[in-house]
């Protein structure tokens, strides 16, 4: 098995780390030949939707990898990698990939002083613990969509087909179980 880790900008190490520590593969997608290697499942890691979504369409990425993602392939996305595919964006027009019918809220909590940790139940995953740094939550989501989690009534966890996005950072968690359990999915 071997995961892609989307590498333009954010946390990718971290996701990295999760996997090794696992003893996975991964291989980190930076340019489109990248895409190439043959993989089985991708991580789009937190960072800054607004460039990642900008370097994905200059690397001439987006097309490839948002095919792949409507055809089922399993993704996990963190942070802004919910953003990333988020078919809505609240006050802003431009979408990315847009194959989660949810609508987002960017920095929903506010600035980096905002940012908080707390330990939650994710459906699935079991109690486990919760970094929001400048996080998003969903604000709303399609019949078709599974909530996984909520914190203080705000969508913080969802799935959708073979797509998982959390507004938090589990990669930070010393404890990979959302990398385990979603390699156990595939």
């Amino acid at each position: 098995m071997k995961i892609g880790i989307l590498a333009l900008q954010g946390a990718f190490r971290e996701h990295e780390e999760a996997l090794k520590k696992l003893g996975i593969h991964y291989v980190e997608l930076r340019k489109k030949e990248d895409l190439s290697s043959g993989i089985d499942a991708i991580i789009l890691p937190g960072g800054e939707s607004s460039v990642q979504g900008k370097l994905l369409r200059e690397l001439e990425m987006y097309d490839i990898i948002r095919q792949e993602i409507q055809n089922g392939l399993p993704t996990l996305a963190t942070c802004a990698g919910l953003i990333l595919l988020a078919e809505n964006i609240e006050e802003q027009t431009q979408t990315h990939f847009a194959t989660l019918p949810v609508t987002v809220r960017r920095n929903a909590y506010g600035r980096q002083l905002g940012s908080f940790s707390c330990e939650g139940e994710v459906k699935g995953f079991g109690k486990i613990p919760m970094e929001f740094i400048r996080a998003p939550y969903i604000s709303e989501v399609s019949k078709d969509v599974d909530v996984l989690s909520q914190v203080d009534k705000k969508i913080v966890a969802v799935r959708y087909g073979a797509q998982y996005a959390f507004a938090f950072h589990p990669e930070l968690n010393d404890e990979p179980v959302v990398h385990q359990t979603f390699v156990e999915g595939i």
